[in-house]
């Protein structure tokens, strides 16, 4: 992938970290675009996003004795979102850890 391409999917990439409606804008701004290092990065998110809505679900199924689990997976979803800005900012394509691969591309 050229730089050039990285710089201008730069912002997107980033956008598409913050919040679900980040996700939704991000996607509509590359939707004309069709950037690939934008792409991957919304590719990253939308995972980050799922690992969210799992993690919601399972908080609503688990007693609130075993909260902890989810206070656990809630942290790691912050994690994974910083590192993935990280990676956006400094024009990197590296998957995220544990998720970044899942469901391939």
């Amino acid at each position: 992938m050229d730089q050039t391409v990285k710089e201008e999917g730069k912002v997107i990439a980033i956008i598409s970290y913050i919040t679900l409606i980040g996700l939704i804008i991000a996607f509509f701004m590359n939707n004309g675009k069709k950037n690939e290092f934008a792409n991957f990065h919304i590719g990253q998110s939308v995972r980050v996003v799922i690992l969210g809505i799992v993690n919601s679900v399972l908080g609503l199924v688990l007693p609130a004795s075993l909260s902890i689990i989810t206070m656990i997976i809630s942290l790691g979803t912050l994690v994974l979102i910083i590192l993935g800005i990280v990676n956006a900012i400094n024009l990197k394509n590296e998957p995220l850890p544990v998720i970044g691969t899942i469901g391939g591309k």
